[in-house]
């Protein structure tokens, strides 16, 4: 089958490797879209943590944003996903430690995870292998777009629930990519008064486009309460911004992640009796997303600026944008293509 392989930085292509063969425990998907996402972005450039510490090496094969159908079964596995069209959770744990046991397999220090950590074969990939118990069914409502979109959705999702952002709550988000946007959607379904904060008056387009009339930039942000902010954003000068926008007793979630190390200072923290909380993976908000995602309370079609074959998936790794695209953050591949 035709994989895409990052072979170093700043190299990739694709190439034919063996299909995979679902070993017990497992499944084998056709993967119908896979989105290309800011970490994939960073093993292709070569500047992923994961790099550095061992955790991931090249050859490596990405992609954790996917979609697909059921094509094959391994022993074990219940043969009711034959078939099925799903979408599945990123992170692999053991299944053994305290962490796995206790339903939280998403910071499992031995966790493998797909597209990213300990070897794992992404979905850039005509076929993905995949374990049965990191399955989600997608429902006939959920197309190929809204399919890949669920994993970034879901990191989304828990950030709405850490902020408890609801009826009667204002809350800023820092940052107007995938994650932001994903974030605003998610908690306007859910009653919250949303304000999006962008780099400059172009970043300010989409959300508006969305229907979010309190977007604003640096110099224009007005000085409102505000109940919770969530920093989704890459800038390492942010999350000290977070925290010092937040009112008192207010929380402050961290999902993004910068190049440079990000400072705050935690007596503003203590002092203002803050809540702060990070979020790492989307593993707890995977059904809640794609429950969104069916009901229609969240639509999130317009990210997606363009669909493109496998054979350019190594340009957009590379940061150009297809011709035509339109003014979504988000990219998607089509290995099919």
């Amino acid at each position: 089958m035709r994989a895409l392989v990052i072979t170093g930085p700043g190299a990739a292509e694709v190439i034919d490797v063996e299909p995979p063969v679902a070993a017990p425990g497992q499944v084998v998907v056709d993967v119908e879209r896979a989105g290309v996402c800011g970490t994939d972005l960073e093993l292709f450039s070569g500047a992923m943590s994961y790099l550095h510490s061992g955790q991931a090496w090249y050859p490596l094969r990405p992609g954790h944003e996917w979609c697909g159908v059921v094509t094959a079964l391994g022993e074990g596995v219940d043969p009711g996903w034959l078939g099925r069209r799903v979408t599945g959770d990123t992170m692999l744990g053991c299944g053994r430690c305290r962490f796995c046991l206790a339903g939280l397999r998403h910071v499992c220090p031995d966790r493998a995870e797909i597209g990213i950590r300990m070897g794992f074969p992404g979905a850039l990939a005509e076929r993905l292998a995949v374990p049965a118990s990191a399955l989600h069914a997608l429902p006939e409502t959920i197309d190929a777009t809204l399919g890949a979109l669920v994993e970034p959705g879901a990191n989304s999702l828990r950030a709405v629930r850490a902020a408890a952002a609801g009826p009667g709550d204002r809350l800023l988000v820092l940052g107007t990519g995938t994650i932001g946007l994903l974030v605003a959607l998610l908690a306007r379904a859910r009653g919250a008064e949303v304000h999006l904060l962008g780099r400059d008056e172009p970043a300010l387009r989409l959300p508006r486009d969305l229907g979010f009339d309190d977007v604003w930039t640096r110099p224009s942000l007005p000085s409102h309460p505000w109940d919770a902010v969530v920093d989704a954003s890459n800038a390492a000068d942010l999350p000290a911004l977070a925290l010092d926008l937040v009112r008192p007793a207010g929380r402050v979630v961290y999902i993004g992640i910068a190049a440079s190390p990000s400072r705050v200072d935690t007596r503003d923290l203590v002092f203002k009796d803050v809540t702060a909380v990070g979020v790492l993976s989307g593993s707890g908000g995977l059904a809640g997303t794609i429950e969104a995602y069916a009901d229609g309370s969240v639509d999130a079609h317009p990210l997606v600026a363009a669909t493109v074959g496998l054979g350019d998936a190594a340009e957009v790794l590379a940061g150009r944008r297809p011709a035509g695209a339109g003014p979504g953050p988000k990219i998607h591949i089509d290995p099919r293509r």
